[in-house]
């Protein structure tokens, strides 16, 4: 256990928020793994400042596990922290502060520290380890990884994304698109509203339909008990308009979000606005006034984990687990689904809880580390049999 939080205290140290690079972080893990006799690839960021890393302990042949996890994290301006977010504090409470020791350099740490042991054991199956970059911002790096990965290692390895789930195995996740719309109107006096036509008037009535597609789709029964908020979710974020109080706005922009489950589309719901927004739009040209709707996308659609074809890997991680674990489904949006997308069974395990993460004073408790540990100790000792 030791190992592995002197591993995660030099994790820490590094400054990864999305805004910044990870290739200090990737160089260590490069020099750490070389020392063990592995070999790591990087696969390159467009602007060259970032890296994704993928290595394979053992020998090359089918199946085994891929263990993923991402180098970012997210940042601390602004937030009260009692010390210092990138070196690592224990608390003398069972916990190890700092940021991203659950979200999720723990996970790393833990798969790092068992290297020295995989090494020695004669596995008949790879362990691969994929090291993201920008999962935070859109899971934008994985992509990239899960291609190099499928193209040069395998197409039949399993898949175990480790982001915090206290070591309970979760099937199906939540995808998630982020969208910026821009609403453009016609300003004038606010005394003569016959003459403008307000762009954040008629952005309120574009974010309450928002409000009210998700409470539609509840109407529907596009539900799924399985999740803690049991329905698609659509939620504004930040909004901004106007110049003055007397003045009809002519622009108005709001950031908002779609967070569907695995069962529906992003294409769908998003179609649903958009056929409002043509609505809303003819409407105003019978009065012979014009307004501008226009909506982007601000992260390509991370897709959803559905519990569907993952009864192997779903077997293989119970087997090394506590009789008591039992699968789950999480809100929050993973790299699991772009695995998933790619034809590998995928499940997200990992230690520490998604309640700690993007906190201040983040941690993750020892025991939950020790709980990791054991389960890649008996996963390594695992794949040492034939598939």
């Amino acid at each position: 256990m030791s190992h592995a939080i002197s591993l995660l205290e030099k994790l820490v140290a590094f400054d990864t928020t999305s805004s910044e690079s990870n290739l200090a972080l990737v160089e260590f893990v490069e020099r750490y793994l070389a020392d063990y006799g592995i070999e790591a690839d990087r696969v390159m960021s467009p602007c060259g400042n970032k890296a994704n890393l993928v290595a394979r302990i053992g020998p090359d042949a089918p199946g085994g596990v891929m263990l993923s996890g991402h180098t970012d994290v997210v940042p601390v301006a602004g937030q009260p922290w009692s010390t210092d977010p990138f070196q690592l504090h224990d608390g003398g409470d069972g916990r190890l502060y700092g940021r991203g020791t659950c979200d999720m350099k723990g996970f790393i740490a833990c798969v790092l520290a068992m290297v020295p042991e995989w090494v020695e054991v004669p596995l008949k199956q790879p362990i691969y380890l994929g090291f993201s970059y920008d999962e935070e911002v859109g899971c934008l790096g994985a992509p990239d990884l899960i291609r190099h990965f499928c193209q040069k290692y395998s197409n039949s390895a399993h898949v175990i994304v480790g982001e915090p789930t206290d070591m309970q195995p979760v099937v199906a996740q939540k995808g998630a698109t982020n969208l910026r719309t821009r609403v453009i109107g016609r300003e004038a006096h606010s005394s003569q509203v016959n003459q403008g036509t307000s762009a954040i008037h008629v952005a309120a009535r574009l974010v309450t339909f928002i409000e009210d597609t998700m409470q539609a789709l509840v109407d529907e029964g596009r539900v799924n008990s399985a999740f803690n908020v049991p329905h698609t979710s659509l939620h504004v974020g930040k909004i901004k308009g106007g110049t003055a109080i007397n003045i009809m706005a002519r622009e108005c922009e709001f950031e908002w979000e779609i967070r569907h489950l695995p069962t529906e589309t992003f294409e769908d719901v998003h179609g649903r606005f958009e056929a409002y927004c043509r609505e809303l739009q003819a409407s105003f040209a019978t009065q012979g006034k014009t307004v501008e709707i226009d909506t982007q996308p601000l992260n390509v659609t991370v897709p959803g984990l559905a519990d569907r074809d993952n009864a192997k890997v779903l077997a293989l991680t119970k087997r090394h687990l506590p009789s008591e674990c039992c699968s789950q489904a999480v809100a929050y949006a993973t790299e699991a689904g772009q695995f998933q997308a790619q034809g590998l069974q995928t499940l997200i395990l990992g230690p520490g809880s998604i309640a700690q993460a993007h906190q201040p004073d983040e941690y993750v408790e020892v025991a939950q580390l020790e709980a990791c540990s054991e389960f890649l100790h008996r996963l390594g000792r695992d794949l040492t049999q034939d598939a």
